[in-house]
Parts: structure tokens; sequence; C-alpha cells
């Protein structure tokens, strides 16, 4: 994923060309770090591009201009310093009126600064290459299945580090340099370790509360590897007999989580596949307990399009996808479990990406 791959950037670039029309505008700025580093290859913290049906520049300030020119030579550069003047160069060295913001990358202020540099007509756009990065290519699903690995060893050794009176905070801790040593380039989020009670949110921060005997366990964590992110989460329980709760409850979780695993298949909806882990769960008697979606998508981006969820409309799941599925039930005062899994959507189903065993039991 290091090398540029011109027909690969190029082909993304006429995909974005082609959707103008349809957008409504005769250009398009791209402010999302994860877009323009799907689309370019740019990989710097300061950029912009701007892509209309005969340019494609990129605008970036003197700290990346080689490393620009490296990355994206697809893109012509325009040297940003970040000055109103500037601004107004760079929108007027393309021929455009309506240029396409992505409304949610843009800052109110950001957007008042366009207003005063330019007299373009700028029409607000919910999403922009967000569905195109959906399907993956045979790179990207070799990077996060590589990112998946590093979490599936760094998760297996759990059982063997946690430990009554370790704290959360020091058990997170000791994950995320596992993840760095065998090869992470950074965390795909903070590390979730949520003990006991804690367990019963499901992105509870790690604190200083103290792991003891007889707790449920809830381990959350991702590798991220040139860019690209990994996600799976494992419930544990420390103790050698855990109670009838435990268990009735976490066999739930497992057995919803391995009906989606067996049955979801392309050309399914979101809510589709949502429902066969949510309606056994609600079934049971604890569909209040069970309050996110089942999964999201996993790319550049930890959460992505295609969301799976009984909250949004609908929508066709297909071959090359990457998604998670999560489901979780969390009761508060007692504590949660939750079991997920990073997936590619194959032809014939759901291919797990994540083969960290599904051992709970922690003795002690």
């Amino acid at each position: 994923m290091t090398s540029h791959n011109n027909e690969l950037y190029q082909n993304r670039i006429m995909a974005v060309r082609q959707q103008l029309d349809t957008w409504g505008v005769d250009g398009v700025l791209i402010s999302s770090p994860s877009n323009r580093r799907w689309l370019s290859g740019f990989t710097g913290s300061n950029a912009k591009l701007l892509l209309t049906k005969d340019a494609a520049l990129l605008a970036t300030d003197f700290r990346y201009w080689e490393q620009a020119a490296a990355q994206a030579p697809d893109f012509t550069l325009f040297k940003h310093q970040r000055r109103a003047e500037d601004d107004a160069a760079f929108f007027t060295a393309v021929s455009a009126t309506h240029i396409g913001i992505e409304a949610n990358h843009i800052t109110l202020a950001e957007f008042e600064r366009l207003q005063k540099a330019t007299s373009h007509n700028w029409v607000s756009l919910a999403e922009t290459v967000e569905p195109l990065r959906q399907v993956k290519t045979a790179d990207e699903i070799a990077t996060i299945a590589a990112a998946a690995a590093i979490t599936d060893q760094a998760m297996a050794q759990v059982n063997t580090l946690a430990r009554p009176g370790m704290s959360e905070q020091e058990l997170a801790w000791i994950l995320e340099r596992t993840m760095r040593e065998l090869g992470a380039d950074e965390m795909a989020f903070a590390v979730i370790v949520a003990s006991g009670p804690n367990a019963a949110l499901p992105h509870h921060h790690p604190g200083e509360r103290v792991l003891q005997a007889g707790d449920t366990l809830i381990v959350d964590m991702g590798a991220a590897l040139h860019d690209y992110k990994s996600d799976m989460t494992r419930t544990f329980y420390l103790g050698n007999e855990p109670d009838t709760q435990f268990w009735t409850i976490y066999n739930l979780v497992l057995a919803a989580e391995t009906a989606v695993l067996t049955h979801a298949k392309p050309g399914m909806n979101t809510k589709e596949i949502d429902a066969l882990a949510r309606d056994p769960i609600t079934a049971a008697g604890h569909g209040d307990h069970f309050g996110h979606g089942l999964g999201h998508g996993v790319g550049l981006d930890i959460h992505e399009n295609p969301f799976l969820s009984h909250l949004y409309e609908g929508k066709p799941v297909t071959a090359g996808m990457t998604v998670t599925v999560e489901p979780g039930i969390y009761i508060p005062g007692w504590g949660g479990v939750r079991i997920e899994d990073l997936c590619h959507v194959t032809d014939n189903g759901l291919e797990s990406l994540s083969h960290c065993p599904k051992t709970p039991i922690i003795p002690c």
C-alpha cells in the first residue's frame, strides 16, 4: 500500500468525475483526510483536493510539497501557505462555478473563509467518495487482514496477561505496546478495557478500577497498518467458575454473532443482517440491552459505510466490503458481553478476518 499505483488512482479520479453531474456541481473540494488519502495517495496531515472534469489539484503547505509530489503524481501541486489570497488563487485556478464541499468534514469557520475568499457557489454534499470506498480492492483487503492478524496475536495474550490486581489502564497499555511490537503503525482507536460493572458501558474509557476475581472483562481493540484499520472484541471472565448469568448472556451473544456469520449473504440489506442478531437477543428479553448497531464498515476509517443497523434505511451489502459483526448485551450494575469479528464480504457470505479464539475463562 506504500507505492503509488497510477492506474488505481486514475480510476478513482474518473469515478469521482462521473459523479459531478449527479451532485449538480462542476467541481468538488475534498478535505476529509481519509477521502483525500483514498483519492490521491497523499498521507500528510494538511491538504485539500480540488477536482473538476479536466483538472485535479492538491493544495498543501511547504512542509509537504516534496511528499505530495511523490505520493500524488496524478494531482497538480498547488503551493498553499494558508493565506486568504492563496484560497482565492486556488479556486480560480480551475474552471468551475459550482463547487461541492464535504458538509460533514468542514467547519463553519472554514466555510465562512471560503465564502469571503471567492464568489463561487458552494454546494453542500453529505457524501462524496464514501460510497466509492465501500468495496475494497484486493490490496486493501490484504492490508486490513494484516492489521487484523496483529490484533489477533495481541488479543490471544489477554488470557495470560489479565490478572486480578491489575488496573484497566495497565492492561490497555500493555495491549497497545504489544500491538506496536507486533508491527502496528498505531492504534485504530484507543484500546477499550472494561471490567466488572464498567462492561455495561459499550465505549468505556479504561480507568483506575482494579480487575477483580468474578469480573466480566470486555477488551475491544484494533491495529492500524498503512492507514487501514482493524477491529475486534472479546469478552472474558476472571475466575474458574462463571455463574449462570454470565453463561446465559455470553452464549446468547455468541449464538447471535454465529447466526450472522453463518447466514449473512451479499444482496441482503443492512437491516436484514442486523436482524439476524437482534431478533434472537430481543426474543430472549434483552432487546433494550442491545442499543447499538450490529456493525460497521472498516477501512481507512474505523467507522465507515456500510452501517449494519436497525436505525437506518437498509442498503444492500455487496462482495468486497469489510464489516464488523459485534452484537452485545449490556446490563447496568452487572456488566456486559460483546463479541466482534471483522469480516470480508465474499460472493458466498462472510469470511472472517478475525481468528483469535473465543475462550472467555481466565483462571485465577
